[in-house]
Parts: C-alpha cells; sequence; structure tokens
C-alpha cells in the first residue's frame, strides 16, 4: 500500500476532541491564526537579514515583532493541545486503567486543570493591571521602552490573561463532558 491507504488514524489530523465540545472546536480553528503568526514572523525575519546584510538597514521593529508573534502562538499552544487532548501526560499507569477508572480519572485531572488554570489567571490578571491601567486608572498599554516602543509587552500579557481564562473554562467543559460520558 503506498498514499493515503497507509496512513494511520493518528497521522490524520483529529481536530478538537469531542469532550471538548463547541468551545473546544473554536479554539481549534483559533490555531491557524496563530500558525500564520509563525509564518509571518518568519517572513519578518527574513526581510530583517535581507535588510541588514545586503543593504546595511536593519529596521527598529523586527526582533520585537518575531518575539511577539512567536510568544503569542506558545501561549496560545497550550490552550490549542488542551481541547485536542495533546497534553503532556504520564501513561505509566493511565493507559493500563479500564475505561470506566479511565473517565474518573479524566474528571479529576481536568477539574485539576481548572482550578490551577484559574490560578494562573488570577496571577496574569494582577499582572495586567500593572500592565494595562495608570495608577489614576486609565487605561494605557505597558510599552517595550526600545525606540519602536509598540505596546507588545502589555498586549502580551492580556492575551495571556484571556488564554487563561479560556483554558479554565475549557478544562471546566471537559470535566463536564468527561463525567457525563459524552463523546
Amino acid at each position: 500500500m503506498t498514499g493515503r491507504e497507509d496512513q494511520t488514524k493518528e497521522d490524520e489530523d483529529p481536530g478538537a476532541i469531542a469532550e471538548a465540545g463547541l468551545l473546544g472546536r473554536w479554539i481549534d480553528k483559533g490555531g491557524i491564526l496563530f500558525a500564520g503568526g509563525i509564518v509571518v514572523s518568519m517572513l519578518v525575519l527574513l526581510n530583517e537579514v535581507f535588510l541588514r546584510y545586503v543593504f546595511n538597514a536593519p529596521t527598529i521593529w523586527a526582533h520585537e515583532t518575531t518575539i511577539f508573534l512567536c510568544g503569542a502562538a506558545f501561549i496560545y499552544g497550550g490552550l490549542y493541545c488542551t481541547v485536542r487532548d495533546r497534553h503532556i501526560r504520564v501513561v505509566l499507569i493511565y493507559d493500563a486503567l479500564p475505561d470506566n477508572v479511565r473517565r474518573i480519572f479524566n474528571v479529576i485531572i481536568s477539574l485539576i486543570c481548572a482550578v490551577s488554570s484559574a490560578f494562573f489567571a488570577w496571577a496574569a490578571y494582577l499582572m495586567v493591571l500593572r500592565a494595562a491601567f495608570r495608577p489614576d486608572g486609565s487605561f494605557r498599554l505597558e510599552r517595550s521602552g526600545s525606540a519602536w516602543d509598540p505596546v507588545f509587552p502589555g498586549a502580551i500579557k492580556v492575551f495571556l490573561l484571556g488564554v487563561l481564562v479560556a483554558m479554565a473554562l475549557q478544562f471546566l467543559v471537559l470535566a463536564v463532558n468527561y463525567a457525563r460520558g459524552k463523546r
């Protein structure tokens, strides 16, 4: 056999697991945006290398832009792995369990992860308070302080907060759907 007939089910792109629900499907579809961000980051770096070494005219924005794009992709990656059930798991015991016990473990693991994500979201919220608001309460995102001075540091902190809140909600959806035995 050759070609597509040869592929195993694991080789195919499964998307979000059924237990992830509607939120998980939305998150899964959003992954393409952040994959595109990594491609844009590569193009920005190629442009920077070309301008720097061919024309001796480097930019002031390439480094911070690529850090922001890649950082956003990595942050989103944790949420993306959650909805696809591709996160790190110690499977030595887990894989040996019968399906009904494994389902109970999935509920417990999802609840622990939801609480953990909520605690991290709280920490991110405290960070966002300093990064997005002045002492007088007016909105102003933290800036990088470089010659270009973009708002990327503040924006990435706000994005991290949003992803952590979404992750906590997603783990709650997973816990409920695992408990209900929904597939």
